[in-house]
């Protein structure tokens, strides 16, 4: 709800009160979300930009260690895709330790990890945003603590 003091004044509106005077209306807005770039304004205020895992228009910064891991991190990009987790590939020439660090300028809630190792053992290093490594997660378990945030 709002109050709005200006629309009555533009609009010369009064009204008689019960002491036959006259006396300036206050107006009074309810709107569930009044103007929608209001809403998401005060959306991105509220949270700082971070936004909750089923709300970030990315879930997932998939990150490839190097050149040698791009099939395996676009496998496993492919695999979130499918279990309806918005992920984005990012196999740009920086180094590994920039790229984190974007993703977390970015404010994305999540980064998977992609090594030699990860690969070897059909998994994921496992980063949230403000928090750091939360460890090895299967794509499955990934998807899974995804979708837990999200109820």
């Amino acid at each position: 709800m709002r109050v709005d003091f200006n629309l009555p004044k533009r609009f010369n509106i009064t009204y008689t009160g019960t002491d036959s005077k006259e006396h300036e209306v206050v107006m009074i807005h309810r709107a569930l979300l009044g103007a929608i770039e209001r809403f998401f304004a005060i959306l991105i205020e509220h949270c700082s930009g971070n936004f909750p895992v089923w709300l970030a228009p990315t879930q997932v910064t998939v990150l490839p260690v190097s050149s040698g891991q791009v099939r395996y991190a676009e496998r496993i990009q492919g695999k979130l895709l499918a279990h309806g987790i918005r992920s984005m590939l990012d196999n740009g020439a920086s180094t590994i330790g920039y790229r984190i660090r974007q993703s977390e300028v970015q404010k994305v809630p999540y980064m998977a990890i992609c090594g030699k190792r990860e690969a070897k053992m059909n998994g994921l290093s496992v980063r949230k945003h403000g928090i750091g490594d939360i460890g090895f997660l299967t794509v499955r378990e990934l998807v899974k603590k995804i979708r837990s945030e999200s109820v």
